[in-house]
């Protein structure tokens, strides 16, 4: 029964959410754990279990997750939910006709969502980061929850469990005439989750280093290749230097 309310829930998600103009609120900046295996691993098994189930990471393989520090029997025995083959890409649980005679859409894949989502208000990590822990419950909306960084946002608080209901506080302001609400910065714990406010921080930021890993599994690759190119240029750059040295010598 949880899973099916967790399915029902997160397909309002982010196909919606990858459609939104930027929110007015500041970005918080997103942790860097993209080289922290173990917060890697910890976002593996919360994206699979709150994010699969309605949304699909179709550029990236389960095998894949070796790159993290995972075994295959590490993958077989706690990440398999939607498939039963290691080698199959991360699909969502949901059937994609269902999905769209229920929501109207398919969730969209969320492989490059981490990427895709940046803009001046900072890195798409950043976005994320900030979107996952602005929710707040708002009873005049449709899924009963809205979003700072999304106002009108037409996912639900996919992790409401694990974060608990808060309020944030608002100061009323007048400007030319018209009165609004500016957000504070402070926020009121109505009911509490089954993490405290620093632990949910911590898994949020692991959730979104997995993102950012999903929209480029090679950085890591890439990165150590061109430390080792640029050592490589480093020395080749001083033989060349002393080559020619020696070579107009004897010339002049």
């Amino acid at each position: 029964m949880k899973k099916l309310i967790l399915t029902l829930v997160a397909a309002f998600g982010l196909a919606t959410g990858a459609l939104a103009a930027e929110g007015g609120v500041a970005w918080d900046k997103a942790p860097s754990n993209v080289n922290d295996l173990p917060s890697l691993q910890n976002g593996a098994k919360l994206f699979v279990n709150y994010c699969l189930n309605c949304h699909s990471a179709s550029y990236v393989r389960y095998n894949r997750l070796r790159e993290i520090g995972l075994s295959e029997q590490q993958i077989k025995d706690n990440l398999l939910f939607a498939t039963d083959k290691v080698g199959e890409t991360m699909k969502a649980a949901i059937d994609p006709k269902e999905a769209k005679e229920w929501f109207g859409a398919n969730p969209p894949d969320l492989s490059l969502v981490a990427r895709s989502r940046s803009g001046h208000g900072g890195t798409g990590a950043d976005y994320l980061y900030t979107y996952l822990r602005t929710y707040y419950r708002d009873p005049e909306k449709a899924t009963g929850w809205n979003n700072l960084v999304f106002p009108s946002v037409g996912m639900p608080h996919v992790l409401w469990e694990l974060q608990g209901e808060r309020e944030p506080v608002f100061d009323k302001v007048t400007a030319h005439g018209h009165e609004a609400k500016v957000f504070t910065g402070r926020w009121k714990q109505v009911t509490p989750g089954t993490m405290t406010p620093l632990e949910y921080d911590q898994a949020v930021g692991d959730l979104v280093g997995f993102m950012q890993w999903m929209g480029e599994p090679s950085q890591h690759s890439r990165i150590r290749i061109g430390v080792w190119v640029l050592l490589f240029l480093g020395v080749f750059t001083v033989f060349a230097w002393r080559l020619n040295a020696a070579y107009w010598k004897d010339i002049h």
